[in-house]
């Protein structure tokens, strides 16, 4: 007998079970960006290579170590399985010059891949939800973006979610601070880890970010980014506080926030909790204004972020929020052949009416359908014998009160369910 064949690892099904909770979330999700103002975009889940090794950077983990990349067989295309969507995104604007007509405020959603090793939070395919509001360059629409998020947590009734922001400057600042982090860093090189040597050199404020425990002392002592700040950046972060302050959105300042991608300036900001464990940041992002450039477009401000899916849902399952059970409205029983028929008439008026019904199939007696339909959770039973089925009429039956079961005509049923 040949192996039975499981997933590939960290590619992990979602389970009829965990649907209510992905359809709550999405829906949630759809609405929530209505409101904003943002537009749905489709990108392909499969990319050159290229893209990303410009877009988020050669001396990255990403890039490094996590990218699923292949060569195509047919043509010699290296291409790779997308680990994020900001740069997907971006190529889509400018190849299809999005911005010709105005900023555009879009979003995505869908799988990413890293190869990473398999952890609770974290898994080689993984779920985000992106936004991008790209030809805008101020203050304002990176408050935007971070109130955004704030709301959805209510939205979805989470709590324990903390903001952290810092700003990482522009390009002359972050030149002079690099200088000093490096000369900092090389006096301390006995503390560094192996990642942290390789880096020191090509990208040495991802040193900042490191969860190496025996560095953390040594990184809490390293010079802050925000003395080398010019005016323009330091007002441009200052404008965003004084915007979240009104907004009414508590955050905390985390100078050790450089995030994990090349291509962000100013602005970055992390949604964290404590209930995850090692895996905190469920939503990330800040501005990015040199990567279309980047990636071949015409110069243009952008900022966005991205939230973790199944970091978010595990959040939910653990917490307070109230996710309404995936159930049909109506759970139709029938016993005969005539019964069959009419019961097949039936379900189709309702779904015309727009009550979601689950027609019984397999057969059984009353008394064993009767059990699916109270453990389908439907809120009513609408049975159908031969008798009923002759007369033109149905049996409702409420499932979840103590009303009494009503014979009814068949063409009055969907008005007398959807009430």
């Amino acid at each position: 007998m040949s192996e039975t064949i499981q997933s590939v690892k960290g590619m992990n099904d979602v389970l009829p079970d965990e649907g209510p909770a992905w359809e709550f979330f999405e829906s949630t999700v759809r609405a929530w960006l209505r409101r904003y103002g943002y537009r749905q975009i489709r990108m392909p889940i499969l990319e050159r290579t290229d893209l990303f090794v410009r877009s988020i950077g050669e001396v990255t983990d990403i890039v490094e170590k996590e990218m699923f990349t292949f060569t195509d067989k047919l043509n010699g295309d290296v291409l790779t399985l997308r680990p994020e969507g900001t740069a997907s995104c971006v190529r889509a604007a400018i190849q299809h010059n999005l911005l010709y007509a105005g900023p555009q405020r879009l979003w995505y959603a869908g799988p990413m891949f890293r190869h990473e090793r398999p952890q609770k939070g974290r898994y080689r395919q993984f779920h985000q939800v992106g936004v991008e509001a790209l030809g805008l360059g101020g203050p304002d629409i990176d408050a935007e973006l971070i109130i955004m998020g704030a709301r959805l947590w209510r939205d979805l009734g989470l709590a324990d979610i903390a903001l952290e922001i810092n700003t990482l400057g522009d390009i002359d600042a972050r030149a002079r601070y690099r200088t000093r982090l490096i000369h900092y860093l090389e006096k301390h090189q006995d503390l560094l880890d192996g990642d942290a040597r390789r880096r020191l050199h090509t990208n040495p404020l991802r040193v900042l970010d490191s969860k190496n425990p025996e560095m953390q002392a040594m990184i809490e002592g390293a010079p802050k980014l925000l003395d080398d700040l010019d005016e323009p950046s330091l007002a441009h972060f200052e404008a965003v506080q004084r915007l979240l302050r009104h907004a009414g959105v508590e955050y905390r300042i985390n100078t050790r926030l450089v995030r994990g991608l090349d291509y962000y300036n100013r602005t970055v900001f992390e949604w964290v909790t404590t209930q995850l464990g090692a895996q905190g940041t469920v939503c990330a992002g800040g501005r990015y204004d040199g990567l279309i450039t980047q990636i071949g477009g015409k110069a243009a401000p952008a900022a966005g972020f991205a939230m973790g899916v199944e970091r978010l849902i595990a959040l939910m399952a653990g917490g307070s929020a109230s996710m309404p059970p995936l159930a049909p409205d109506v759970y139709l029983v029938w016993s005969g052949e005539a019964a069959e028929l009419h019961a097949w008439r039936v379900a189709e008026s309702l779904r015309d009416a727009g009550v979601d019904v689950t027609l019984h199939a397999g057969g059984g007696s009353f008394k064993s359908q009767m059990k699916r339909a109270d453990g389908s959770g439907a809120r009513f039973a609408v049975i159908i014998g031969d008798d009923e089925a002759a007369a033109g009429q149905v049996t409702l039956k409420p499932l979840r009160d103590q009303q009494e079961q009503t014979r009814v005509r068949a063409e009055d049923l969907p008005a007398l369910v959807a009430r």
